[in-house]
């Protein structure tokens, strides 16, 4: 299986090629889906954007990213991490050339919304590691994958407006942009001529069906048309803010038009599902083939409240840091940065932690220690010292992290065939927190805004308790009718 090789970071064969190979691919796609936030004040002077447009962009930035995670996942699951990747990398160069080279607010509009679908890389990534990483190494690798890729926001961060200036003039954002595209384009040779999807002798699993997905029970049924319409409710409420109740971007009408296609979708999805599915109906599906829908819905609240909070939080922590502390623009930024630099040990730790101590286990005490965190941040006031202050954002971020490193090293165990798609939704969560938490944002206080985030966190500690610790193996049938059994946990 290419697993006998040894975990150890500094190797570049095997395995461990893949990963390094993956994390820089995910790195690569943050770093240009986040290129925009460092230079906003250049974008804003150079285009003459108001401050209106300039928070539509990044509005614009994340909505795209929930259905492209639920698509990218399935065609990940039916043609392979490699074609898929190497492709995103590729095509989504595209618009960021195109953004470079925006002279109005609409160019910049359609081309930033564009972006939003380079956000979906990650979940490409979590199926090809999954495919190389025994169970018992896979939370620490998918850990590593997702928290040094996600560092890529904080290196756009970082390293942009340098690049800018260094360029100089008032074009030199556009170059700083342009150089992350090339980034991009080039790298997806990279990983093409040096990735396969599956160690040598194994068999890449694909699903039965790429326009829906599998459930194995009625229940299980339902409930995934139920956790299908966060999703699209998400999009809707984007649709609200550009309309002229929110930002007047879009008119009534193009509104309305979204919202009833919106609705058409999803019951086009629903038909999609039923087509599927409807065998369950009528014949009961073995045991050894069947698996838990409701583990999928915990994953999904919990990284609803763990990367949700963290994209929202991660777009406000500055100002919040300034505004309560009357700090500098740059000292806000660098405290608020804090946030992001743990995710290059959280996120190993969290699915590290998991291998070690069991998924389950894991996610219970990650996510209480976040509602706790959270709690403790809705109490922050300028009365605080600001070290104290830094101090419980810093430990909010390490659960906040971890549990999503644990979250990810629980979605491979669940059915393999079908780990792209868990990981697109599970992900495209993510998303819909995001939105869901910047909205609220927008309607109330900070310390309100953090107490909201403590709220769902509490939540998902609930539904967390009804998920079951993953077991035994995972079935699946091979072309020739035989079936492979995959180990998920040591027993």
């Amino acid at each position: 299986m290419g697993n006998k090789d040894k975990f150890s970071i500094f190797s570049f064969t095997g395995k461990m090629k893949i990963l390094h190979l993956s994390w820089f691919a995910f790195f690569i796609t943050f770093m240009v889906w986040f290129n925009f936030a460092p230079l906003l004040q250049s974008v804003k002077e150079s285009l003459g954007l108001t401050t209106a447009e300039i928070k539509t962009l990044l509005i614009l930035n994340v909505a795209f990213t929930i259905p492209a995670r639920v698509v990218i996942g399935m065609l990940t699951d039916k043609y392979g991490p490699r074609i898929v990747y190497s492709a995103l990398l590729a095509i989504c160069s595209i618009p960021c050339f195109a953004f470079a080279l925006s002279e109005t607010f609409i160019q910049a509009a359609i081309s930033r919304f564009a972006l939003g679908f380079i956000g979906a890389g990650f979940v490409v990534g979590i199926r090809l590691v999954s495919e190389w990483f025994p169970h018992n190494e896979l939370g620490t690798a998918e850990g590593i994958y997702g928290g040094w890729g996600n560092f890529g926001s904080a290196a756009a961060a970082f390293t942009l407006p340098t690049i800018a200036v260094m360029f100089g003039g008032e074009d030199g954002w556009r170059y700083a942009m342009a150089i992350t595209g090339a980034m991009s384009l080039l790298f997806s040779f990279v990983f093409y001529a040096n990735v396969t999807d599956t160690p040598k002798g194994s068999t890449y699993f694909r699903p039965k069906n790429l326009g829906a997905m599998e459930v194995t029970s009625t229940g299980d049924f339902f409930l995934l048309l139920v956790m299908k319409l966060p999703m699209y409710g998400a999009l809707a409420l984007l649709a609200w803010k550009l309309s002229p109740t929110g930002i007047a971007m879009l008119s009534d009408t193009i509104v309305n038009s979204i919202y009833i296609g919106l609705s058409v979708l999803y019951l086009y999805e629903v038909w999609q599902t039923w087509k599927l599915n409807k065998s369950i109906f009528s014949e009961p599906v073995p045991e050894i083939h069947q698996y838990k829908f409701k583990q999928v819905v915990v994953l999904n609240i919990l990284y609803f409240a763990t990367f949700g909070s963290e994209l929202a939080v991660i777009s406000m922590l500055p100002l919040f840091f300034s505004e309560t502390f009357e700090l500098t623009p740059v000292m806000a930024g660098m405290v608020a940065s804090a946030y992001a630099f743990m995710n290059l040990m959280s996120r190993p730790g969290g699915g590290w932690l998991s291998d070690k101590f069991g998924r389950k286990p894991t996610l219970l005490i990650l996510t209480a220690g976040l509602a706790i965190g959270y709690f403790f941040m809705g109490q922050v006031n300028s009365e605080w010292p600001l070290w104290l202050a830094v101090a419980a954002a810093m430990a909010c971020s390490f659960f906040v992290q971890s549990g999503e490193g644990a979250v990810f090293a629980t979605v491979p165990l669940i059915k393999r065939r079908m780990t792209g798609q868990i990981a697109g939704m599970t992900g495209a969560y993510g998303n819909v927190g995001a939105v869901c938490y910047l909205t609220v944002l927008s309607l109330v206080d900070y310390s309100t805004f953090f107490l909201v985030i403590a709220g769902t966190a509490v939540l998902g500690f609930i539904t967390l308790l009804f998920m079951e610790e993953p077991s035994g193996q995972i079935a699946e049938v091979n072309e020739d009718g035989s079936v492979t059994l995959i180990d998920v946990a040591n027993n």
